[in-house]
């Protein structure tokens, strides 16, 4: 357990566990993305659950997760089926999707597939995907190994929000899969998503501009530029303007990314001298819809889950 200078209640809390669980103390708060680093490396089993506080699992999760994985040596990522919850946990009347894995458009933005449609029986397919979001998803130490900078896995440099998805980049620019697994089945309280920008910390907003840049900095080759250079460009520019017309509070984020460029650009030279994808295979995932490519002899299997069935588990 990695205590991130949380509130000092925490601190009572996980004494009650110290016989059973390890306690990392951080006198500040290093963010989401340095915290998992540190919890990552003081682990050594082959599997890697990095998994959200907001965000409750069905008791086979991670068996379905793992069992799916077995085929395929070079899948490092496995995500199962989030669901959207009420803020205590506890599921939807009207179940709805919170994450089927994560697409890119040709923007550079990413978005998490199935976000807010019904969970009436889409996305019910083994698949592969471009990645998962971090709030559950299960990495291979193999390739935790493979991506990592140091001992960071994810960049320490985003401090929160989309370090996920640079991950998810860096493993498909690295040759690695990241397979969607529809039977595994959890529940996320999201409280970022797409259009509630003004009801997030402002904090949350710079942090969020700032790592859309390091992301495409570190990871986009000339390819891939040349195919999205005019909708890219357009969002960039939107995106400039956004923040000196309506949310100046986020213009921080253009001077942390100067002064983390020299390490975006160092992490950069040293992923494209490795990379062992082409640009013709990476550019069809981005898409205006989500993109997912189909697992060899998988079947859609619908697996329904009522409200007491995960009350019973709980």
């Amino acid at each position: 357990m990695v205590d991130n200078a949380s509130m000092p209640r925490t601190k009572e809390t996980l004494a009650r566990f110290r016989d059973r669980i390890r306690i990392i103390t951080n006198d500040t708060n290093v963010g989401f993305a340095a915290a998992q680093n540190q919890a990552i490396a003081s682990s050594k089993s082959d599997w890697v659950l990095a998994l959200n506080p907001d965000a409750a699992l069905l008791p086979d999760f991670i068996e379905q997760l793992l069992e799916s994985s077995r085929f395929d040596p070079r899948v490092g990522t496995v995500c199962g089926r989030l669901l959207a919850c009420h803020n205590d946990l506890t599921p939807l009347e009207n179940p709805i999707i919170d994450s089927a894995g994560i697409y890119f458009t040709p923007e550079m933005r990413h978005f998490d597939r199935g976000w807010h449609e019904p969970d009436d029986g889409r996305y019910r397919q083994t698949q592969y995907v471009f990645g998962s979001t971090a709030a559950a998803a299960l990495y291979r130490r193999e390739m935790i190994a493979d991506l990592s900078d140091g001992n960071n896995f994810f960049d320490p440099d985003f401090f929160a929000y989309r370090e996920d998805a640079d991950v998810a980049w860096r493993a498909q620019l690295l040759g690695w899969r990241c397979l969607y697994v529809p039977d595994a089945v959890g529940y996320h309280v999201r409280s970022v998503g797409p259009g509630n920008r003004r009801s997030v910390p402002a904090i949350i907003n710079m942090h969020s501009v700032k790592n859309r840049f390091l992301m495409r900095i570190k990871n986009m080759t000339g390819g891939l530029y040349r195919r999205f250079w005019l909708p890219a460009t357009i969002r960039d520019l939107m995106v400039v303007g956004g923040c000196l017309l309506w949310e100046q509070k986020s213009l921080p984020a253009f001077w942390h990314i100067a002064k983390c460029l020299p390490r975006a650009l160092d992490q950069r030279r040293r992923i494209m001298r490795r990379r062992r994808v082409s640009d013709e295979n990476l550019a069809p995932w981005f898409s205006s819809e989500p993109a997912a490519r189909a697992v060899p002899g998988t079947k859609v299997r619908a697996k329904a889950l009522s409200v007491a069935h995960f009350r019973q588990a709980r």
